[in-house]
C-alpha cells in the first residue's frame, strides 16, 4: 500500500482514482500530477514503482496544499470570520446554512434534527 502525504491509497485502483482519497485532490489535480509525472491514466497503483511513487510525493509537496495543512488553512479561514463577526461569521457561529439558502424548509443537515415546541398542537 502506497502512503502518500499521510494517507494510505489503496492498491487496486487507477492512480488517478486512488490520489483523489487525499484531502485536497480531486479528478482535475489527479490528472494534472500524472500528465506532470508521466504516468498513464491506466496505470494502477500496484503496478508503480517506488520510484514512481516518490515523483508523486514530491510533486504533490511541491505544488499542492493537501490534508493537514490545508484543513488547517480552512479552519483558520472560518475561525476569522467568526472573530470578524460578519454575516457569514455569524452563520457559522450558529450553524445555519452560510451561502444564502433557505432555511424555513430545509437546512436539515445544517441546524440538526427538529426538535419539537413545547405546547404546540392543533
Amino acid at each position: 500500500m502506497a502512503r502518500i502525504a499521510g494517507v494510505n491509497i489503496p492498491t487496486n485502483k487507477r492512480v488517478t482514482i486512488a490520489l483523489r482519497y487525499i484531502h485536497g485532490i480531486g479528478p482535475t489535480k489527479a490528472a494534472e500530477i500524472c500528465e506532470k509525472v508521466g504516468i498513464a491514466d491506466s496505470r494502477r497503483v500496484n503496478e508503480l514503482s517506488d520510484a514512481e511513487v516518490l515523483q508523486i510525493r514530491e510533486s504533490i509537496d511541491a505544488d499542492y496544499m493537501v490534508e493537514g495543512d490545508l484543513r488547517r488553512e480552512v479552519a483558520v479561514n472560518i475561525k476569522r470570520l467568526m472573530d470578524q463577526a460578519c454575516y457569514r461569521g455569524l452563520r457559522h457561529r450558529r450553524g445555519l446554512p452560510v451561502r444564502g439558502q433557505r432555511t424555513h424548509t430545509n437546512a436539515r443537515t445544517r441546524k440538526g434534527p427538529a426538535r419539537p415546541i413545547a405546547g404546540k398542537k392543533k
